[in-house]
């Protein structure tokens, strides 16, 4: 990479060697971060850097530059709610507030809202409303997007700090998969589905985090019936997906059963995330050593190590300040079947837990 530089004494430009560019970039870097996050910093800034060494067009910059300002956007509105849980709902902006749907959509919400979690929608009418309603303004955020027609922000959510609005779907998908602990989608046209089999998907190929994924109907629905039977016969017996996907979805026409099976999802598990090939699993508790022991014979299958191992947090993990104290699970899984993870996760829930006074503190393993 080469860039040039205006010498003033003769008034020509030359190019700036790599360590005149490493040493001016990390100049820059210097100057509003520290520690870990330097090395990304400048290595987008490279990125950036690389475009213009590309010859890259005018029209790829403009939309690059304007996505990137749009997920920065979103970054700084969720980050000072980063240890707050959210639960995205979608469903029809076309549902009117006298239907059943819309009245399931606000009841959930609100009582979604009572169990300290937010509500995000994509800030428009119908059930979007509705949830928004349910949470209200102060525990909701819309993820909006510029449409010619239908998409227009909901009174609730209107004029709100929270509220975003995005030119690209692609980067509004980003911030749902990335700020969302659960995803609840009532009956909706191309866009819910379309937002429901992304969601599927990305689980499915271990490209984000598995979550809760509730599809929600009104008590004598068959929205969500109909499209399971889609799956059953025009997929699963086809083989193109596999019986395991079914554990990435949950099917209900009950509010409570839709709370309960979020709250359960959280019950010990905490979240996870992959150092190398190594799983690691963090939890609310450390399980009992017996419970441990049937985690490991009942998902032998999924594991490419003997057994499951609990522990304190690796040494990658050091930047994750906040939940340090928590007790980890680490295994070495096969990324070939994402459905079984969510197994597992629901057995992990299911384990018995001890006190934190029965170990030692966790620490850092070498």
């Amino acid at each position: 990479m080469s860039l040039q530089s205006l010498d003033h004494s003769t008034n020509t430009t030359r190019k700036l060697s790599r360590e005149e560019i490493e040493g001016k970039v990390n100049e820059l870097v210097a100057s509003v971060s520290s520690g870990n996050k330097t090395a990304l910093l400048a290595g987008m800034i490279y990125t950036v850097l690389g475009l213009g060494e590309d010859n890259a067009e005018i029209s790829d910059l403009k939309l690059l530059g304007k996505a990137l300002a749009e997920m920065r956007r979103a970054n700084a509105v969720f980050q000072p709610f980063r240890h707050t849980r959210k639960v995205a709902v979608f469903g029809s902006a076309r549902t009117k507030p006298e239907e059943a749907e819309f009245q399931t959509a606000l009841e959930f919400a609100k009582r979604i809202v009572a169990e300290g979690f937010m509500v995000i929608t994509g800030g428009g009418d119908g059930i979007m409303g509705a949830a928004q309603l349910g949470a209200g303004a102060d525990r909701s955020f819309g993820l909006n997007i510029r449409l010619p027609f239908e998409q227009r922000p909901n009174a609730i959510i209107q004029g709100n700090p929270k509220l975003i609005t995005f030119n690209y779907f692609f980067a509004r998908k980003l911030s749902f998969m990335k700020e969302t602990h659960a995803f609840v989608l009532l009956p909706g046209g191309f866009g819910t589905l379309d937002e429901g089999f992304e969601s599927l998907t990305l689980m499915q190929t271990g490209k984000t985090q598995i979550a809760p994924i509730i599809l929600l109907d009104k008590p004598d629905g068959f929205y969500w019936e109909t499209w399971r039977r889609f799956i059953e016969n025009d997929l699963f017996r086809k083989g193109l997906i596999s019986e395991s996907d079914f554990h990435l979805f949950h099917i209900t026409r009950d509010v409570q059963d839709a709370i309960n099976q979020i709250l359960n999802f959280y019950r010990v598990f905490h979240s996870y995330r992959w150092v190398r090939d190594q799983l690691v699993i963090r939890l609310t508790a450390p399980l009992v050593d017996e419970d441990l022991a049937l985690l490991s014979e009942r998902f032998c299958n999924l594991l490419n190590t003997p057994s499951i191992e609990q522990t304190g947090p690796l040494p990658e993990e050091r930047e994750d300040e906040n939940i340090a104290h928590l007790p980890r699970l680490v295994l070495t899984p096969s990324k070939k079947d994402f459905g079984y993870l969510r197994l597992l996760i629901n057995h992990i829930n299911q384990s018995k837990t001890k006190n934190y006074s029965e170990l030692s503190k966790p620490s850092y393993r070498a």
